[in-house]
């Protein structure tokens, strides 16, 4: 299956909480980065989901927000991750940004053209990439 979602990870799968209706999900990226998803109950069952199983990590380049100095920030979005900048393509409105994560992962986050000249936005520059644990979409092959 091809997506259009520019942000497709594949993890295993560390940890599950159940809740009444969702589940917070937690996945290892390879170089050992986490990620946090929200899903409903019905998709952990439908998806076989269980520590140790492999699943895709899918967020839209546009659930990504882009900023620096981040690492001790205090957000409500559970998935802060931060790399190194390696490709900007800019645009008159809007900015596609590409931040290497470790273990060969990259996330790509769309933001707009003023925001990624406020932040100077650089290849070879430091960024770190949040996104709330909702805005994950899992996946299992």
């Amino acid at each position: 299956m091809k997506l259009s979602a520019r942000n497709v990870l594949l993890g295993t799968v560390s940890g599950i909480t159940k809740g009444a209706v969702n589940a917070e999900v937690s996945l290892t990226l390879k170089a050992g980065t986490p990620v946090i998803a929200v899903v409903t109950n019905a998709s952990v069952d439908n998806l076989g989901l269980a520590v140790g199983k492999e699943a895709h990590v899918i967020v839209k380049a546009s659930s990504i927000i882009i900023g620096t100095d981040l690492h001790d920030a205090k957000v409500s979005a559970r998935n802060i991750i931060c790399g190194t900048v390696v490709k900007v393509i800019e645009g008159p409105v809007s900015a596609e940004v590409d931040v290497e994560i470790g273990g060969g992962n990259t996330l790509s986050a769309v933001i707009t053209h003023e925001s990624a000249r406020n932040l100077g936005i650089k290849e070879g520059g430091h960024a770190c990439a949040l996104f709330k644990a909702s805005s994950v979409i899992l996946g299992v092959s």
